[in-house]
This record gives structure tokens, sequence and C-alpha cells, in this order.
């Protein structure tokens, strides 16, 4: 019994023993198995936050093909409005009335604005000109075959040369713009300067005749008898001769008429307004005494009369004074209004007639001294009434002034 009792107590003794060490291996599993747990949900955690950086990575990769395909669909069509621009072509016809300074300035700054026109704008501008000196079957001709040639536009350039295209369009309708076209109301070529009204539109060089009339007794306050020359047949004379009238008889001034419709013609004119003694000469911005000045202005200086003109060129050509607008500006608007129409697109019907301030006086020394006058005082007596005095000397075209 003894021994069965020590028995007894050894294995209990065991068995408390066992039960403390499975206890503490159990405390240490389960510390174990913390761990591991804690270690999984940080990479839970880790794999989670990856997911969603590549989450976002392939939403700005997307984000990014996206703009790149953009770009490269709006650089595919702006090539191609390019390759478009580049192979468009516009065809056009210029026509001028007669070969004279102002006229020729025009078209010359026409054509060289439409090439920076063409390079800004990347387009190509086929000009055709003829000149129809004042032939009016020619002019006609020319403009058939502007018409046969089927011309995107057609530059008219003195009124009578836009009324004729005006009325030989009124069937096409090919857009017409005239330049240098002294009354396009008196005209009939449009219905308003702000809204033409129909296929035609352009740049005006409209007269101030009273303005040109002030500067006559400005240097001559006793002058009394005053020289209308001009072409009955140009209208760009109708409206400023008639003014020059009214204004003379106004004054009290003799007033007599002379008329060419050819340098002959005008010629003999001369001769006679020198015959008669008269004091002064009106001629507004008429292309048959433009053909005409390097004919008559030796003359005129001569017998002490002075030649006041509605352009410039005039003056440019011999005559002691042209009053009037800049012909190079003027030119240069003419090429700007036919770009807005042909390349910009723009409704000729809508596109407002332009006008300019025609107060720059242009004086011709030489012809000045050989009349007699001083020109720093001409120039003083003329200043009250003009934006700018400008001298020139007698040469043929602006261009030889240049050389």
């Amino acid at each position: 019994m003894k021994k069965l009792n020590v028995v007894l107590a050894i294995i209990a003794v065991i068995a408390i023993a066992a039960a403390c060490v499975f206890g503490i291996q159990k405390g240490i599993i389960q510390k174990d198995l913390d761990a591991l747990k804690a270690q999984v949900q940080e990479l839970e955690s880790s794999l989670k936050q990856a997911q969603d950086d590549l989450q976002t990575a392939r939403n700005e990769l997307q984000s990014a093909q996206d703009e790149a395909a953009k770009a490269v669909e709006a650089a595919a069509k702006a090539a191609e409005e390019a390759e478009k621009a580049q192979s468009k072509t516009f065809k056009i016809g210029i026509c001028n009335f007669v070969d004279d300074a102002s006229l020729n300035q025009i078209i010359a700054n026409i054509k060289s604005q439409l090439k920076e026109i063409a390079a800004q704008k990347n387009v190509t501008f086929e000009v055709k000109e003829e000149n129809c000196n004042l032939d009016g079957s020619v002019m006609q001709q020319i403009i058939q075959n502007f018409i046969s040639d089927d011309v995107d536009l057609m530059v008219g350039v003195a009124t009578p040369v836009a009324m004729t295209m005006q009325a030989m369009t009124e069937d096409n309708q090919i857009p017409v713009v005239f330049a240098a076209v002294s009354d396009p109301l008196g005209a009939g070529l449009v219905e308003s300067l702000e809204k033409p009204g129909a296929n035609i539109t352009g740049t005006s060089d409209y007269l101030d005749t009273n303005a040109v009339l002030n500067l006559i007794f400005a240097a001559n306050p006793d002058a009394s008898k005053i020289a209308l020359l001009y072409n009955p047949a140009e209208d760009s004379s109708t409206a400023p001769i008639a003014d020059a009238k009214k204004i003379l008889a106004a004054k009290n001034i003799t007033v007599k008429e002379y008329s060419g419709s050819n340098i002959s013609e005008v010629i003999l004119a001369a001769d006679a307004i020198i015959a008669d003694g008269m004091d002064a000469v009106f001629t507004p911005t008429d292309n048959t005494i433009m053909a005409a000045e390097l004919s008559i202005y030796e003359k005129l200086a001569e017998a002490k009369i002075p030649h006041y003109t509605g352009a410039d060129s005039f003056a440019l050509n011999g005559a002691f004074l042209g009053y009037g607008v800049d012909y190079a500006n003027l030119g240069k608007a003419t090429a700007d209004m036919i770009g807005n129409i042909l390349v910009d697109g723009a409704n000729i019907a809508q596109v407002p007639v332009k006008t300019f301030d025609n107060g720059t006086a242009t004086v011709n020394t030489e012809t000045a001294a050989a009349i007699g006058y001083d020109y720093d005082a001409i120039a003083a007596a003329f200043a009250p009434y003009c934006t700018t005095v400008q001298p020139i000397t007698t040469a043929e075209s602006f261009d030889d002034l240049a050389q």
C-alpha cells in the first residue's frame, strides 16, 4: 500500500509537471500564432496598397495614352489642314484703267501685300495683271478673259473698270474688289459704304474738294480766275467738279471749264488755260488728266499757273500740288480685303467700303520754284489746312524716286 501511494504521488507529480509544461508550450504557441496573424495582416495591407498603387499606375497610363492619342489626332488634323491650305490656290485678275503713277503704285502694293498674306495663310495667289489704257473695248475683252479663266476674284482699278466689272458679273457673281473709286455711291457700285449689298466692295480715294480749293487761296489770296481741267466722261470727276463750281461760285470766283478725253486734247486744253490767263487750275482724281500731266506740267509752270490736283502722283509727274490719300496704303488695304474675302470667307456683300484720311498735301519743289514759290513758305501756308505737307520732285514713277 505504501508503495502504491508513492507511485501515485510520483504519477501526480509527473502529471502536474506535464500540465505545467503543456501550459507553457500552449502560451508560446499562442504567442507565435498572434505574431503570425499580425504578419499576415501586415502582408495583406501591403498587398492591398500595392494593388491600389498598381491601379493608380494603370489609370495614369491610360490617361497618358488618351492624351497621346488626342495629340496624335490633333497633329494629324493640323497636318491635313496645312496640306489643304498649302494646296489652295486663288486666281485673281487685276485690270488697270491707265498707266499712271498712282494706279501703278496701288497695284504694286496689292501684289506685295498678297505675297505676305500668302506666306501667313499658307495659300497661293495667282495674279494676272492687265491694263486697258483708257480703251473700253479692250477693258471688256480683258474682263471677259478673266471670266473665261474662271478667276476667283477680280480687281478693278479706277471707277470705269469697276463699273464694267460690276455689269459683267451680274450673272456669274464673281467677287469684284475695286480700288481708287472716288465715289462708289454716286457711281452706283454699292448700296451703302457700310453694306455694299452685292458681289462688289473695295477701297475709295474720295477727295475733299473744299480742302484742295482752300489751298489755292492759302497760296494766293488774290486768285480770282480758276480753271477746272478734267475729262467729263470720268465718273471720278463728276462729283468734285460739281462741288468745285458751287464752292467757287459762293466765293464770287470766275470759273472756266476745260476738258480733254485724251492726251492730245488735254495739251490743247492746257494751252487754252494759259492763253486765258487763269490764276490756278483744279483737277480731281481724273485719270485722263493724270496720264497727260507729264506733257503739260512744264508749260503751266512756265506760265506761273499752279496746278492743284487730287493725287500725289500728279505732283510726282510735275503738277504743283497733289492732295489726297496715300495710294501705297490704299493698295495694301485692298489686298487685305481680298484676303479677307477669299481666304477667310467673308461675305463680300457685308464687307464695308474702306475710306482714308486724305489730308496729305504733296508739293513738287521744282515746279514750285519755277512758278516762284518758296517751298518753306508754301508749307507754312498750307499747314493749317492739312494733316501733312511733304515735298516731292518730278519723276515718271515712284520707283524712280527710290533709285
